[in-house]
């Protein structure tokens, strides 16, 4: 009687296992097309009580899955995201500077403009080319503030995005989270969880399309996600991962000066941002781009915009409106004129003439011979001048540096006009050529910047403005590992030496220590270390925006190797053509000082009536290579302004093809892998219809079975 029951309960474990087996198969069928499942396998073994056997159990429901594979397939996901993300905002950047035969394209606008000068150099007194000048100009100053305006829109909203995807990552993380606890539970209770496994691992193929990703299963099937950098992202308790969303981004906006929120893993501290951490997935993508793509393509502009206006401004500042202006207001500030010192080099000088309505000389003199020498202070150059004018028919006349720190000169009558000629030599009727001036912004006898032009030093008569205050310098771009020589640097702003410089700058010093002693030992200045291209900047700011100084010791030479100067970042979004040449194209330089010999006893000077000789060099500034620094990428060349343009174009287009070819390539290898993966975990249609057959006549054959003990438990019963 025993030998049957055991029978009874053999055949019974066979029905109950095959049975659950043809589960199995039909929910593989019935996921033939489920994303993300993998197909499900019964192993058996067979049941031993008492060293007798005793049927048949299910030992384990596994999942035909290549681990090793999964973990190469979210890598190449990561770097998959990151370019097309990329690639979704570098084809934007195309239309920016539009197509070349495109009427609105800024090469377009370029060529307008010299037409336009070249017009005007024909007939410099007629209003109708003076005008076509001005609207041309304010072509391609509202083309620059229109591209600057774009790049920042984008960089926002690549900001805005990676504050979206930080809160689709928090809803992962704890989606996998919960999943890990749900496996672990079920597990513990002897519950199948392959599906559960699936499911966490949907979850974290969409982490990985986010961040790099690496993990680790513990024993009790717990997982462990972190990121290729270290920070733990899913655990036992996982931390809360944020980032604030700037409100709004400017060309000097930068996460490596804290103007850009970081993306913080726990805590909102420093030591927990991962934003320079980053090695794949939608937020390095999105992160370069921020950080990098475009400001590399600002830094780009700016540079065009600032060689533009300073090549522009030198030209025009050798020239005035017949016949001379009654007033000037500089555009260089000076934080401390009474000590700041300019110095004539050479043998140059600047002849400082007053003239009437015909444009016949009533006065002159030279700067030198005002200044009663070769250097003299700011203040003192305009006092001397003030006197000067006031002795020579404009009784009223003030010449000051302003509360703002500008040159300012106003003659307050109508009667007479004044205009400056640079000239090789103090004596009258010498070659006309820019005066080499140099200045000294700290007054230590040191020359700290050369200028060609007095009035292109002080910006007497710039066409082109940006209105900025001298508030942030930076450097050359560096390579990563440059150091500091021994240097003492000083910072200064109309307050006077600000607390804390000098500062000693010992040799050997990083770029990023440099940045951190002037941070921390220099009262109002933060300094910082920011990215260009393939390089490195140190960028020293005014925290309250005010202009400032940076200089060093007069035995220094560290500011010179760097390259230390005013930042020409922010030019290409503020740059406009001067309010009142804007408002009075008139004022445009068709005029000039020129010397006759002839006149008066021994030469007088005069001015011209439309005269060309400033407007032709304008033309030709454009058709004249001019020295571009390193920017954005972009090499250190000598180009003309559409030269530069086109590379800026090309140097985008080259990197949007790249972008894209490297994603072609990465999503093939990905598809390849993923292919690989699924013939693996996927479900065979064929194969399980065969084991759908199988198990089905192992069904039937245990069913059999227990009917035939079943007659057999029949007979006995009644044959007792």
């Amino acid at each position: 009687m025993a030998s049957i029951t055991q029978a009874l309960r053999t055949a019974q474990s066979g029905l109950l296992v095959n049975q659950e087996t043809l589960n199995v198969v039909a929910n593989n069928i019935a996921n033939v097309n489920t994303e993300g499942y993998s197909r499900k396998i019964i192993k058996t073994e067979s049941q031993v009580i008492v060293g007798v056997g005793a049927g048949v159990k299910i030992s384990d429901i596994s999942r035909n899955v290549d681990e090793g594979l999964l973990k190469s397939i979210r890598i190449e996901l990561g770097e998959l995201n990151a370019l097309t993300i990329k690639d979704n905002y570098l084809s934007r950047t195309q239309d920016i500077f539009g197509s070349p035969e495109d009427n609105s394209s800024i090469s377009h606008i370029m060529d307008e403009f010299v037409l336009a000068l070249e017009s005007l150099s024909l007939s410099p007194e007629k209003s109708v080319q003076q005008s076509e000048v001005i609207r041309r100009a304010n072509d391609i100053v509202r083309q620059f503030q229109d591209i600057s305006t774009t790049i920042q829109e984008l960089r926002l909203q690549a900001d805005v995005e990676i504050g979206e995807k930080v809160t689709d990552m928090n809803t992962i993380v704890a989606r996998i989270d919960q999943l890990n606890d749900d496996i672990i539970t079920n597990s513990t209770a002897g519950r199948d969880v392959s599906d559960l496994r699936d499911q966490r691992d949907s979850q974290i193929d969409l982490l990985s399309t986010y961040i790099d990703v690496r993990y680790f299963y513990r024993s009790d099937g717990d997982v462990v996600v972190f990121s290729s950098g270290g920070r733990t992202l899913v655990d036992t308790i996982p931390p809360t991962i944020t980032h604030t969303a700037a409100a709004s981004v400017s060309s000097t906006s930068t996460h490596d000066e804290g103007d850009i929120a970081g993306i913080y893993v726990g805590n909102v501290e420093a030591r927990n941002d991962i934003t320079d951490e980053l090695r794949g997935g939608q937020l390095k993508g999105l992160v370069e781009l921020r950080d990098q793509t475009l400001p590399n393509l600002q830094a780009q502009l700016d540079e065009l915009a600032a060689e533009m206006r300073d090549a522009f401004n030198q030209i025009h500042n050798r020239g005035v409106a017949f016949p001379g202006a009654q007033d000037y207001t500089g555009s260089k500030t000076f934080v401390r004129p009474t000590e700041q010192t300019l110095a004539f080099s050479g043998n140059s000088d600047t002849t400082v003439t007053l003239f009437d309505s015909n444009g016949n000389q009533t006065a002159q003199t030279t700067m030198r011979t005002l200044i009663g020498g070769a250097s003299s202070t700011i203040s003192n150059s305009a006092s001397v001048l003030q006197t000067w004018l006031r002795a020579n028919g404009a009784a009223t006349a003030t010449a000051v540096v302003d509360s703002s720190g500008k040159f300012d000169i106003d003659l307050n009558t109508t009667l007479v006009n004044l205009a400056f000629r640079d000239e090789t030599a103090t004596t009258n009727g010498s070659t006309h050529q820019d005066a080499t001036i140099n200045f000294d912004a700290n007054g230590d006898a040191v020359t700290d910047e050369t200028i060609s032009g007095f009035a292109n030093f002080l910006g007497l008569n710039d066409f082109f403005v940006d209105n900025l205050a001298e508030n942030i310098y930076q450097s050359n771009v560096l390579v990563s590992s440059f150091a500091t020589s021994a240097s003492a640097l000083t910072f200064r702003d109309s307050s006077g030496t600000l607390t804390g410089s000098p500062l000693t700058v010992a040799a050997g010093l990083s770029m990023t220590d440099l940045a951190t002693l002037i941070t921390n030992g220099v009262t109002n200045v933060t300094a910082s270390v920011i990215t260009d291209g393939s390089g490195v900047r140190l960028r020293v700011a005014h925290d309250n925006g005010a202009s400032m100084t940076v200089t060093q010791a007069s035995t220094n030479t560290f500011l010179t190797d760097i390259g230390m100067k005013q930042a020409d970042t922010r030019v290409a979004s503020t740059m406009t053509v001067r309010t009142d040449i804007a408002n009075q194209p008139s004022k445009i330089s068709t005029g000039a000082v020129l010397w006759d010999a002839a006149k008066g006893s021994a030469g007088e000077y005069f001015m011209s009536t439309g005269d060309n000789a400033v407007i032709e060099a304008l033309s030709a500034a454009f058709s004249t290579s001019n020295t571009f620094d390193t920017a954005g990428g972009l090499a250190t060349a000598r180009l003309t302004f559409s030269e530069y343009t086109t590379s800026i174009v090309s140097e985008n287009a080259r990197e949007t093809d790249t972008n894209k070819v490297a994603g072609e390539r990465q999503r093939s290898l990905s598809e390849t892998l993923q292919l690989k993966s699924d013939s693996t975990r996927g479900v065979n249609l064929d194969e399980e219809m065969s084991n759908l057959i199988i198990f089905e006549q192992a069904f039937n054959a245990s069913a059999r079975v227990i009917a035939v003990i079943q007659r057999m438990l029949d007979a006995l019963e009644q044959a007792i």
